[in-house]
């Protein structure tokens, strides 16, 4: 295991197309959601509420950071070919954005790497990770 920020490492998190985000309930318990997101330089990530179906723009992993910042976002590739496994996980400290430079930086890194957000842009609130340390793994 890998506690660098190799450009690998950093590479393959740029490259995924889904992520896990990792969040702490205020109850301590653990929630993880599948998420979009894109890389914004070397040491910071972004995610985004968006229009895929939801029961509520208030999301439960929003109240999780601002109760408690420190989350992990989690990328991995499977192969039958187990030298060809790898994961990547980037702890992190997020804060909610829902406007301004860094929000429409955001929205615009999202669009560029998700054709579906080029018409139908998320209106956010965005997440923000800054990037602690990049912890990752491979088979090879």
């Amino acid at each position: 295991m890998s506690r660098g920020g190799s450009p690998g490492r950093w590479e393959r998190l740029s490259d995924a197309r889904v992520g896990r985000l990792g969040t702490v309930r205020p109850t301590g318990a653990p929630h993880l959601v599948p998420v979009t997101f894109a890389v914004l330089g070397r040491r910071r990530v972004c995610t985004a509420v968006d229009a895929k179906p939801k029961r509520s723009t208030r999301l439960q992993r929003l109240a999780n950071i601002e109760h408690e910042p420190r989350v992990s976002l989690l990328v991995d590739r499977y192969d039958e070919d187990w030298t060809r496994l790898w994961w990547v996980r980037a702890d992190a400290t997020a804060r909610i954005v829902g406007e301004g430079h860094e929000f429409d930086e955001a929205l615009e890194s999202l669009a560029v790497k998700y054709t579906q957000y080029r018409d139908d842009r998320p209106e956010g609130p965005v997440i923000i990770l800054a990037v602690d340390q990049l912890v990752g793994w491979d088979g090879g």
